[in-house]
C-alpha cells in the first residue's frame, strides 16, 4: 500500500499579495538514492488497505493524518524485494490513497533508513524516481483541482443573491500593476 501525504501551506502570492494556500506532498528518500518515493510497503493479512497505507505512512514518514476513503487508483510495478504479497518474478499490485496530514512527529519506526522532504507538486514530478508514482500524483493532483471546483461552486450556490449597487459595479482604476491610461479612459 502507497499514500501520497500532503498538507496544504500558506504562502503570499497573487498580485494583490493575498494568502493563497499552496499544496505541497511529502516524500522520502532511501539511502544512497538521490531520488524520491512516496511512501510505500506489504500489506499485512490482519489489516485492511487504508490501514496498510496509514501504517507505512507513519512508519517510513512519521506522519499520521486523514486518509482518502477510496484508493486514486492501482498500478502494477516491480518491487527489489520478493515480499509474500509479489509473484515469484517480482511484480507487485500496489494502491495508492491519498492522505491529508494532520500530524508530523519528531521521531517515527524507520527514521535512520528514510528522510523525508515537502515538495511543490513540480519539484516532486521531477524527483520522483518511478513513472507509476508520478501517474499517481498526476491523478491525485487533478481529484483535487476538481474536488476544489467543486466546493467552490457549493460555496458560491449557497451565497444570498443581491442586487449590485453602482459602487460595487464601477470599474477600479488601479489594479495588480497601478493605474494605466487605457483603464482610466474606459472607466470615464
Amino acid at each position: 500500500m502507497q499514500c501520497i501525504p500532503y498538507k496544504f501551506e500558506k504562502s503570499v502570492g497573487g498580485c494583490n499579495r493575498s494568502m493563497e494556500k499552496e499544496l505541497l506532498v511529502l516524500m522520502i528518500s532511501s539511502p544512497s538514492r538521490d531520488d524520491l518515493v512516496f511512501p510505500k510497503g506489504g500489506w499485512e493479512d490482519d489489516e485492511t488497505m487504508s490501514e496498510a497505507a496509514c501504517r507505512e505512512a507513519w512508519e517510513e514518514a512519521g506522519v499520521k493524518g486523514v486518509l482518502g476513503e477510496t484508493p486514486l487508483g492501482d498500478w502494477e510495478f516491480r518491487s527489489k524485494s520478493k515480499q509474500n504479497s509479489c509473484s515469484l518474478q517480482g511484480g507487485c499490485r500496489g494502491f495508492m490513497f491519498a492522505m491529508e496530514v494532520t500530524e508530523e512527529l519528531d521521531s517515527w519506526p524507520e527514521q535512520a533508513n528514510y528522510g523525508r522532504k515537502w515538495l511543490t507538486k513540480e519539484e516532486a514530478f521531477r524527483v520522483c524516481r518511478y513513472d507509476w508514482m508520478r501517474e499517481a500524483l498526476k491523478k491525485f493532483v487533478t481529484a483535487l483541482a476538481e474536488s476544489r471546483e467543486n466546493d467552490t461552486i457549493k460555496e458560491l450556490e449557497e451565497l444570498p443573491l443581491r442586487p449590485i449597487s453602482e459602487v460595487e459595479h464601477q470599474m477600479p482604476s488601479q489594479g495588480c500593476f497601478g493605474s494605466h491610461p487605457s483603464i482610466q479612459q474606459l472607466a470615464a
